[in-house]
């Protein structure tokens, strides 16, 4: 009788943030459309997908926006998988959306802005991060189940991802979000025993590239 391999019941998600974008207006693009990779973006995505190719992926979710698909398109032809579509993995819902926010432009200079920024704690601008955390916890464990021992991959967006991070490591949510541990093309790995969280790791497959980067509004 063959003995089971001893990392059967070892199911690794993989958060990936997607590459940089095209936005040279300095934006916050938030969930708005036709807003994609820029050429340094897709270099990060290739460097992901290399950094991957020799995992054993077996399923790959992306967020519908168009950064996250582009950034989940290499790691899939890398691996010969379909990507499928999660809107639990959406940026999250800002109402600065499409204002060029950038060092606090477009916000403190606007009086109407304001009164959006009286609970960070919510936050009075968008989506809770409590919601945040939670769909992103369940498009996880809808990945890991798609995936058991074996490795999946989910791309989202830095405010989900570091959402779901706090949740997970019992911080609060309320942060500076300039001291979040996700830059751009990062991968943050989840591995489960059975459904249970054994461990949390952060890598930079496209570290090279983030001097490179130009900064800017959107996540």
């Amino acid at each position: 009788m063959t003995a089971p391999a001893p990392n059967d019941d070892r199911t690794v998600v993989h958060l990936v943030r997607h590459g940089e974008v095209d936005n040279p207006d300095r934006i916050l693009y938030g969930r708005l459309p036709e807003f994609h990779l820029s050429e340094l973006g897709r270099q990060m995505a290739d460097l992901v997908a290399s950094h991957l190719a020799d995992h054993d992926v077996t399923h790959i979710v992306s967020s519908p926006l168009e950064r996250a698909r582009e950034t989940a398109a290499p790691i899939a032809a890398a691996h010969g998988l379909e990507v499928e579509l999660d809107e639990r993995a959406l940026e999250a819902e800002n109402a600065f959306e499409g204002r060029a926010v950038a060092g606090g432009k477009g916000i403190f200079r606007d009086p109407k802005m304001w009164r959006l920024m009286v609970n960070p704690m919510r936050p009075s601008w968008g989506e809770p991060y409590a919601d945040l955390a939670s769909r992103m916890q369940a498009a996880v464990d809808d990945a890991r189940d798609r995936a058991r021992g074996h490795e999946a991959v989910i791309v989202s967006h830095q405010a989900p991802i570091w959402m779901l991070r706090l949740a997970i490591e019992g911080r609060r949510f309320v942060h500076d979000p300039r001291k979040r541990q996700c830059t751009l093309a990062s991968l943050t790995s989840l591995t489960y025993r059975g459904d249970d969280l054994e461990s949390l790791a952060y890598s930079e497959p496209a570290a090279a590239l983030l001097p490179l980067a130009h900064s800017g509004a959107g996540a």
